[in-house]
Parts: structure tokens; sequence; C-alpha cells
């Protein structure tokens, strides 16, 4: 029997007289695969001087200077207290300035702090080189049907998430679009 074949074997064994896969073959591997990747190459492509999500943060507050944490949270499909904490972390390394606004105390309003705003410039450009090597693998055409099954993926299950992403369009059922 060929490795080819012992392999074929393994994927069909019968459990309880259905199919059963291997657990590589699962999209639930598959996917949390695909997230331990992306996170390899964001960190040797951007540098570590921040994580994925702390880049997303940081990309939602160049774009909605002085929104506050919980619009963040719904911004970034983070939970609220998540949001917080990255909220200090960055604000303790200078990169994102928080502000309580004075007819309120409940809230704060955050902005990108002039480093904040520096090391998206270095960033920013390094996302390109990113997203290249990250479909590289992938030729023209592949690389369209990806993205699109992707987006459709993410977009339809957003609701599943405890985190569900709200841009702030009107329901979450299609991630904001």
């Amino acid at each position: 029997m060929t490795l080819h074949t012992k392999r074929s074997s393994m994927r069909r064994t019968r459990l309880n007289g259905g199919s059963r896969r291997e657990v590589y073959e699962e999209p639930g591997h598959l996917i949390r695969r695909a997230q331990q990747i992306a996170v390899s190459m964001f960190h040797s492509t951007m540098g570590n001087g921040v994580t994925p999500v702390q880049y997303c943060v940081l990309r939602v507050l160049q774009e909605h200077p002085g929104i506050d944490q919980v619009t963040l949270a719904k911004f970034c499909a983070l939970d609220t207290s998540t949001a917080a904490d990255l909220a200090v972390r960055l604000e303790e390394r200078g990169l994102v300035r928080r502000m309580m606004p004075m007819k309120s105390k409940r809230f704060r309003l955050l902005h990108l702090s002039p480093e904040g705003t520096g090391l998206l410039k270095r960033l920013v450009p390094r996302s390109t080189v990113l997203a290249s090597r990250l479909l590289q693998a992938l030729n023209r055409d592949e690389k369209k049907v990806f993205m699109n099954l992707l987006k459709k993926f993410v977009h339809l299950n957003n609701d599943e998430s405890r985190a569900p992403l709200d841009r702030g369009f009107g329901g979450s059922r299609n991630g904001g679009r």
C-alpha cells in the first residue's frame, strides 16, 4: 500500500456507519491552521511591535478618530473588556490617547498619538506585502475566488461569533456590509 493509498484509506474510515474525515481535513482545523500561519506571517512581515489585533485597533482609530471603546469593540469584532484592555495597553505604549469627555466620565474617546500615527505609516505599506505573501501560492483567479469565499464565510457566520463585527451600517447579519 502506497502512502497516498494509506492516507486515502484513513480518510474514508467508517465510524458508526458514517464517513469519517481525518482531523487534518476538517474545516475547523484548517481554519485554525490558517490563523496560525497568518499570525506567523504577520509577525515576520510586520515585525513584533504589534499583534494582528492591535494593528486592527490602530487602523480603525486611524479611520475613526475619537470613537469610544464600545464602538472600537464593535468595529474590531472584540468584546468590550478586550477592547478596553487593548486601549489601555496601547496608551501605556504611547500609541493611543484615551480622553474622557467633559460631559461624561463613563466612557473614553480614543485617538492615535503621534507615535501611533508614525507606527502606522511604517506598517500600512507592509500590510500590502503581507497580503501578497499570504496569497502567493494561489494564482490570480484562485486569489479572487479564495477572497470572495473567505469574505462570504465571515459575513454569513458573523453572528456565530461571541463578538460579531458591527461596522455601524445596520444589522450585524452581513458583518456590517
